[in-house]
Order: structure tokens, then sequence, then C-alpha cells
């Protein structure tokens, strides 16, 4: 008995984090009380950013092998900006936990550093100039608690968080530059009502190359003038995606058909198969090892699925959702397309102001 439950909970561990560094836990709910955040952030601090072009950080890492044609090989030199929101890293189970993370808490900095940061925010450091701020996210169980009100509550301080970080990034740091919006997850929950609030309709959607609003459901309508991407080199529009195991993304419901699915192997909506030799590399939990050819994709209903990623000990993850690898599996075919998008942007913007 002792061995069969040490068994079953190293394959639990596998599950939980094989696919990527982007470490969260596998709970997702708990008893939460009053928020005590440490106060409201400071962006003139460059310890209120995760990631800033002017300073050494993960986002500047490279996966060793990588090769990647006609990058910006110093980002303070790029004459395009990356605003990356990270997804929820504040999982925390234990002791007392509050509705939302507190930006002292050097446990949790190092936490969103070494996963979403150097393992999702480093894709598009070829691309541009990556700011990413820290913000008092909401805890993940501020998904699912009872507690609606406090919840809102939570999301409504972390989005007057990166509000405050943007407003802050555009008055010192933009300088007038084109603009890739990024997010994961709760990120992406933000950064849709970031685009709607700055972008949509206004004057700054002339600088946005494209966003990338990954792992939260974005619907066609979400805003009244940005669309959705329909290929590899539009520009001033967004994509997205849910990742899951083909065969296994949950039941269409009313309202799905609505939902926006760009493949990011074809980066195309088409409901064809793009096979996993258009994968050209995903980046797991090795960070140093790509992995081309790992799965295919395809579009189905409201979902992305693909086929079984084939890694080391691949066999051991059961888990049909992977939420958690939605950039990671695509790693090479997004950050070159980021490249693309910002190349058709330049001449598309070049041609209109010579």
């Amino acid at each position: 008995m002792k061995v069969i439950l040490k068994k079953g909970t190293m394959i639990k561990i596998i599950q939980c984090l094989i696919l990527t560094g982007l470490i969260t836990s596998c709970q997702s709910s708990k008893v939460l009380i009053d928020t005590k955040t440490g106060g409201s952030p400071d962006y003139s601090q460059a310890s209120s950013w995760g990631a800033l072009p002017e300073k050494i950080d993960l986002t500047d890492e490279t996966p060793k092998g990588l090769a990647v044609n006609g990058f910006i090989p110093t980002q303070s030199l790029s004459k395009v900006d990356v605003f990356f929101l990270h997804p929820t890293t504040y999982t925390d189970n234990k002791k007392v936990t509050y509705w939302n993370g507190n930006l002292t808490d050097e446990k949790l900095r190092l936490k969103t550093e070494n996963s979403t940061l150097k393992f999702q925010a480093s894709i598009f450091n070829k691309a541009g100039n990556v700011y990413a701020p820290f913000y008092r996210q909401a805890h993940l169980s501020a998904y699912f608690s009872n507690e609606k009100e406090k919840a809102k509550a939570a999301f409504e301080l972390a989005y007057q968080d990166i509000r405050q970080a943007f407003m802050y990034y555009l008055q010192h740091y933009n300088n007038d530059k084109p603009i890739i919006i990024a997010s994961h997850s709760q990120g992406t929950n933000h950064a849709e009502r970031l685009m709607k609030e700055f972008f949509d309709g206004k004057p700054l959607a002339q600088k946005l190359v494209a966003a990338y609003l990954i792992g939260m459901p974005i619907k066609q309508n979400a805003f009244q003038q940005i669309v959705p991407c329909e290929n590899a080199n539009q520009t001033g529009c967004f994509v997205s995606w849910r990742t899951w195991e083909e065969k296994s993304a949950p039941t269409s419901k009313s309202g799905d058909e609505d939902i926006v699915v760009v493949n990011p192997l074809s980066w195309s909506r088409s409901k064809e198969v793009a096979p996993k030799e258009l994968n050209k590399g995903a980046v797991l939990l090795n960070f140093d090892k790509v992995l081309p050819a790992i799965c295919d994709a395809t579009i189905k209903g409201a979902y992305l699925e693909v086929s079984h990623p084939k890694f080391p000990w691949s066999f051991l993850y059961r888990n049909k959702n992977y939420h958690i690898a939605d950039f990671n599996l695509f790693y090479s075919n997004v950050q070159e397309n980021t490249i693309s998008r910002v190349a058709s942007y330049q001449l598309n913007h070049t041609s209109r102001n010579p």
C-alpha cells in the first residue's frame, strides 16, 4: 500500500509540473480572508516590475539552440514594446491566505519570475522591449469562490494596479513606440479590459501591433473595432486559444460559437488540422531544450485541441487540460510570429508615412 501511495503521489506531482516550469497549485479553492497587500505599487520603482528592458531579468533568457532569423538582439534597442501581464501565480494553500497577493512577498515574486516571466514572457524578447508589472493578483481561488462580491473586489484591485502600471508605462517608457499586448489566464482577463479602455476605438489602436490574449475565452465581439487575426501577418488584431488534448475539450454549449480560437501553428481560424510538422518547438520543463513537432493542433468549437505531446515521461501526464502550456507548446511559433507581425506593422506604417 505504501508503495502504491508513493507512486501515485509521484505521478500526481509529475502531472502538475511536467508540462512547463509554470508551477501552479493543483488545488483550486480555499477560504480566503480580507485583503492584506502591503500597499499600492509604485511603478516609478524598478522593483515594481518583473521585467524592464534596462535591467537584467528572466525575460531576457532564450532557450539554447533556438534559431530565429531577424531577431532584435538587445531589448533596449528595439523600436517596439511588449506589455506582458502574467497569469495567476498566487496559489498558496497554506496557513492564512488573503484575496490578493502581497508585492512584498519575496517567495511569490520569485515564483512569478522563475515561472511565467521566464517561460512565457521570454517568448517576446526578440520582438521588442518587454515590460511586465508585478501586480496584486487575485488568488486562484477567487475564480471558484462563492463569495462573489469579494472575488470581484479582488480582481478589481488587481486591474487597478495594472491600469496604474500601464499609464506609467505610457507616460515614461513608451515614447510613441508600437505595442504588443501579451497575457495569459488571469493576465488575459485584465488585458481584455485594458484593451477596451485604452485601445478599442481610441488613437492608441494605431500603435497596436497585435494582442496575444491566451488562456481565457475572448468573444468575437469583445471589442468594437479590434478584430480577431485571420493570418500570420495581420496587425492591429488579437489572437486567442485555450488548449486541450484531442477529444477531451468540454462539451460545446450555447455561446461557444462566439469564442475566438486562432490556431498558433497556422495562424488562421481554419478548422483543418495543422500537422505537428508545423510545430517549430515547444519549451516545457527544461527551458534550454526545444522540442519540435511535439504535437499538432486543431480548432474544435471554443477550444484548440492537440495530440498528446511526445516528450520524455509524457506517458505519465494524464491531465487533458493543457492550460498551463497554452504558450509553451507553441513557444517557437509564437516567437517567430511576433517578429513577423512587427515586420508587417513596420512595413505598413512606413509605406503610409514615407
